[in-house]
């Protein structure tokens, strides 16, 4: 595959998946401005490699795997420096869209996205890559890079988590 063909293959593909990247990185993250800089990194980084994937099918793993290595190197540095995120940004004068607004309309929906939110990083991120991504225990473990093991663990311990939140939130996860 010539280069040309792979870069206009790769912006297809990214013009198509990215959406769903963007849900993807603003779930893990928390935080729309960091969500899209985590998936124009990891995108950066695999636009180099995309004509050696074998499989195209595999890319979005790929492509998620290489946002929570940004993200993670992300946290690593901002831990290191002397600028702290703040709970509530200044007003804008155009607010910024919430990608997370239109995948959860309904008022049950927002309640249960920000419950989800609330979880530690390692629980939240193998909950939204197992249950929101719908991915298998060992895609999530390779997503993670972690053990099979340890996804059962925070996936458990983050519905358990998620499940005590709503019941003192008054909110039904069954129905």
């Amino acid at each position: 595959m010539t280069t040309v063909t792979a870069d206009a293959d790769f912006a297809t593909w990214v013009a198509e998946r990215r959406p769903a990247l963007l849900r993807a990185a603003w779930a893990i993250t928390r935080d729309p401005t960091v969500a899209e800089d985590v998936l124009h990194s990891a995108l950066a980084s695999v636009l180099p490699r995309w004509g050696t994937l074998r499989d195209h099918r595999a890319a979005d793993a790929y492509v998620r795997r290489a946002m929570v290595n940004h993200y993670r190197s992300w946290c690593r540095r901002a831990h290191h420096r002397s600028e702290r995120p703040v709970p509530e940004l200044p007003e804008r004068a155009t607010p910024a869209p919430d990608p997370g607004e239109a995948v959860y309309a309904a008022d049950r929906g927002r309640q249960l996205w920000a419950l989800v939110l609330s979880l530690p990083r390692a629980q939240r991120a193998a909950v939204v890559l197992r249950y929101y991504e719908g991915l298998s225990e060992a895609d999530t473990a390779r997503a993670l890079g972690v053990g099979i093991g340890a996804v059962k663990s925070s996936t458990s311990r983050g519905l358990a988590s998620l499940r005590q939140r709503a019941a003192l939130a008054g909110l039904d996860l069954v129905g």
